[in-house]
């Protein structure tokens, strides 16, 4: 297909009901990626806590690096309010809890290490919906101004 006759077609009678589509499609796969965000965000913050409290603690009785679940609690909010910059920033961030995860899996002992693993994929679940989100999020405003141009 040329360029132009993707010009024709974009700015065509259909391309409202193109867009419109596009939209519905892009806000069901927009929603799916913001809830597995919460839910890894959420599970990541469980695991961090039983994991040093309970499960698996460096000392008996717990540890307090537990509180490294706290600055898991600061985006929960945003996250849930949709705030596009949340999502960026949670996708930077994650990767701190990663290399945490990768360097326990190699290094504590069961069932440490397979804490850890669970960890992993929990921060590459939570990368994977944020960077998602941020890309569709995006192609929906795309879709969205060239409906209204």
């Amino acid at each position: 297909m040329t360029v132009s006759s993707q010009e024709d077609r974009a700015s065509g009678p259909n391309a409202h009901a193109l867009a419109a589509r596009t939209q519905v499609v892009v806000q069901g796969d927009v929603a799916a990626t913001r809830w597995l965000a919460v839910g890894s965000l959420l599970g990541l913050i469980i695991l961090s806590l039983a994991w040093e409290l309970w499960l698996a603690p460096l000392r008996p009785g717990g540890s307090w690096l537990a509180l490294k679940a706290l600055p898991l609690c600061i985006p929960l909010a945003g996250l849930l309010k949709r705030r596009m910059y949340t999502y960026r920033w949670v996708s930077l961030m994650v990767w701190i809890y990663f290399t945490e995860g990768v360097v326990r899996a190699w290094s504590d002992r069961p069932p440490g290490n397979w804490l850890a693993m669970v960890e992993i994929a929990l921060c590459l679940a939570l990368f994977t919906a944020c960077a998602m989100h941020v890309r569709l999020r995006q192609r929906s405003a795309r879709a969205a101004r060239a409906a209204s141009a």
